[in-house]
């Protein structure tokens, strides 16, 4: 199954990513503080991987709000030149809202998904599906977002992402 998602102009400031890790079940919460309200879609867009690999976009009033790395695809490879894009553009990426169902709270998409990151583990790289061109749009300071010439998102762009915590007892 294929979602839309559309970058639209930003309306307003840049807003802020927030990353918590949590060191019981290695769940990556990015959280997008201070972005335009806008109207639409209210739920998520979860993108599952064949390995069980799990991310589930949040969407509020139509507009990407953030996201959850839920479960990690099972190889995550470490690339040592692994540096962002540029951006093309600043914006925000909307899901409109389907007419036949103005409701949905959760949409699930089926896909493949590859994680790449860097040797600090600052920048991780989650492709979504195969690897396409796409547009790239800074969506918040520490996130970008890269957008398909048929309006579906190919990747994301994890930017300065905090150390997992050291959750090892001292003795």
């Amino acid at each position: 199954m294929q979602f839309e998602a559309r970058i639209a102009p930003l309306n307003g400031k840049l807003p802020k990513v927030a990353y918590r890790w949590d060191p019981e079940t290695d769940i990556l919460t990015v959280a997008c503080k201070g972005g335009p309200k806008g109207s639409g879609m209210n739920g998520t867009v979860d993108l599952e991987g064949g390995d069980g690999s799990f991310v589930i976009i949040d969407v509020a009033g139509g507009t990407l709000r953030g996201l959850d790395v839920v479960t990690w695809p099972e190889d995550v490879r470490t690339v040592a030149s692994l540096a962002p894009p540029d951006a093309a553009k600043e914006g925000q990426v909307t899901f409109p809202a389907r007419r036949s169902q103005p409701g949905i709270a959760a949409v699930e998409l089926d896909t493949a998904l590859t994680v790449d990151k860097n040797p600090a583990e600052s920048v991780f790289h989650i492709r979504v599906g195969r690897q396409r061109p796409a547009t790239v749009v800074r969506v918040a300071d520490h996130l970008l977002v890269e957008i398909d010439k048929q309006s579906r998102i190919a990747g994301l762009w994890l930017l300065d992402v905090p150390p997992f915590p050291n959750v090892e007892a001292t003795a």
